[in-house]
């Protein structure tokens, strides 16, 4: 398998057609579509109940650092080919199909068939607050097994990309991700 990990967002939708939008991290093996969600989550419920999904490559990384401070009501539409819906905002989407579940305790491996791919806006290129976004949102999802000065020292860090090069997009994203570690900073002070 390659182990190279690409960073998405999919979206899932519950039986009774609640949809659901998480980043996930994801690898491509062939033309398959390889994603290893944690247990439990909603995600790998939904997917097991309904054996779809849709991958969404997105730029917008307000949708990243969203999801991971509770802002997970983004713009959908319907999929194509599959009972499902993509981000309004994926620059391209693939949906998404069961082929293959190999259960864990941790996180089980599911292998997904390509079923229909669109594009739906140019990529213009990265921008290096795009990528501060996207590890300020992984950090955040992590609050809980990461010690203050680790916090402190990789925000500041990112920080730097975000002075540099961020647009109106990036600033609200980083803004979210700051306020969830001021939060996360007040709940772990000494009382």
């Amino acid at each position: 398998m390659n182990e190279q990990i690409f960073e998405t967002v999919v979206t899932t939708q519950s039986p009774d057609g609640v949809p659901h939008v998480a980043p996930m991290g994801v690898r491509y093996q062939g033309e398959r579509v390889v994603l290893m969600p944690f247990k439990p989550s909603t995600t790998l419920a939904n997917i097991l109940a309904t054996r779809y999904a849709v991958l969404n490559l997105v730029t917008d990384t307000r949708v990243f650092a969203g999801c991971v401070t509770g802002r997970r009501e983004w713009p959908l539409v319907p999929a194509q080919q599959i009972a499902g819906q993509r981000l309004a905002c994926a620059l391209r989407h693939v949906e998404l199909q069961l082929d293959e579940f190999v259960d864990d305790a941790q996180r089980p491996v599911l292998r997904m068939a390509r079923v229909h791919e669109a594009s739906h806006a140019d990529f213009l290129g990265l921008n290096r607050a795009q990528a501060a976004v996207v590890e300020g949102a992984v950090l955040v999802s992590r609050l809980h097994m990461l010690a203050l000065e680790k916090i402190d020292s990789e925000m500041a860090y990112l920080q730097i990309a975000i002075d540099k090069t961020a647009g109106p997009g990036e600033h609200e994203a980083w803004g979210w991700l700051r306020e969830a570690v001021a939060v996360h900073r007040k709940k772990a002070a000494p009382r």
